[in-house]
């Protein structure tokens, strides 16, 4: 799996305690790699970092980000041999409630990072995570390529498009420099779904909550459209990207986006309804209904243009709809309803994705 350079490698990555973060550590720990965690503290509860037991898998720090003197403390005395900086506000609601610490987490918190990594200048391959929502989103049908303009009608947009623009000046005015020992590049995805999350103000994890106790949900836009993808897609384009950064100087200071098959893109009510059937509900109106209380902006419809990663680095999505979906019930079903290790089912998961690439013969899995 990507090339085996994970195996034996000191890896850190920022809010490895998150939902992406418990994710990604967890599958570097199954690729070999040494993994060092920076988060603030614990977001969910529950906490699919506690869940799985992680702390004691790794070397955790808890610290915030937007500390610079802590990043610059711990970079330089770990000088970790990749980076992936995940750790971010990454609410839309709490952007509107709490703007600041969302722009300040956001953009001085990756600012920080950027900022430690040039003072250390050790050899490192740094991965920064943005978001589609970095892109100036006018709902656009095709999809939005890198190089389409970033911005944002939301504060967590604002937020996202902002480090954008750090993350480039770093690069021109210190990475790209021939003195400078660190390599970066940016992955973009969204609006990504899966077993372990219990972040507030997420449609699935509102379902998975309410089902668990057999309520209903009341839904906001049952007709807005999402390219719906399983946690570990995007995860294999970080990973994908982190392998190829690590042998080919050409990618440094390139950003790509990691997105869905085209056909993915549902409904919110098409995805209830499918993700319905695996709690076996006899009729649809006790799994969840519709409410005309829309508290702030959502878009319509977000999807990224993913051929440049297709092109650079034969990078494509591996699951289904399906499978999306099957993989995300299943996980939260057997969370509450079943006795089985949540981080045996975590890790056969992971094991099924490797295997279905495998099988699709993904450039990744070599």
């Amino acid at each position: 799996m990507f090339e085996n350079v994970y195996q034996g490698k000191k890896v850190l990555v920022t809010g490895h305690t998150g939902f992406k973060g418990s994710w990604l550590t967890t599958w570097l720990l199954k690729l070999g790699a040494e993994v060092i965690g920076i988060s603030k503290d614990i977001p969910t509860d529950p906490s699919m970092f506690e869940e799985l037991k992680l702390e004691f898998k790794i070397k955790h720090y808890k610290e915030d980000i937007r500390d610079l003197q802590k990043m610059v403390e711990i970079i330089s005395k770990e000088q970790p041999e990749f980076l992936f900086h995940l750790a971010a506000q990454p609410i839309v609601s709490t952007s509107y409630s709490n703007p600041i610490e969302t722009i300040s987490s956001n953009v001085m918190g990756t600012a920080n990072i950027l900022e430690a990594l040039k003072i250390s200048n050790h050899k490192c391959t740094a991965i920064i995570i943005t978001s589609d929502k970095a892109y100036d989103n006018v709902e656009q049908v095709w999809g939005y390529k890198e190089d389409d303009k970033m911005g944002g009608k939301d504060i967590y947009s604002g937020s996202k498009g902002a480090a954008e623009l750090i993350i480039k000046s770093y690069f021109h005015s210190f990475f790209k420099n021939e003195s400078s020992n660190v390599k970066l590049a940016i992955g973009r995805a969204g609006n990504v779904i899966g077993g372990g999350d219990w972040a507030k103000d997420r449609i699935v994890v509102d379902c998975m909550r309410a089902w668990s106790e057999r309520n209903v949900v009341e839904i906001r836009a049952p007709k807005a459209t999402r390219p719906w993808q399983h946690v570990l897609e995007p995860l294999s384009g970080y990973l994908n990207l982190g392998a190829a950064l690590y042998g080919d100087d050409s990618l440094h200071g390139e950003a790509f986006n990691f997105g869905p098959r085209a056909e993915q893109n549902h409904t919110v009510e098409e995805l209830l309804v499918d993700l319905s059937k695996y709690w076996h509900f006899e009729n649809i109106d006790e799994a969840f209904s519709v409410t005309d209380n829309i508290p702030f902006h959502e878009a319509g419809l977000l999807k990224l243009n993913c051929d440049k990663a297709l092109f650079f680095m034969k990078w494509q999505a591996n699951l289904e709809y399906k499978d999306t979906i099957r993989f995300t019930s299943e996980w939260y079903y057997d969370f509450y309803n079943s006795d089985k290790n949540i981080l045996d089912k975590t890790l056969e998961q992971i094991t099924e994705y490797e295997n279905l690439a495998k099988e699709k013969e993904l450039k990744w899995t070599e």
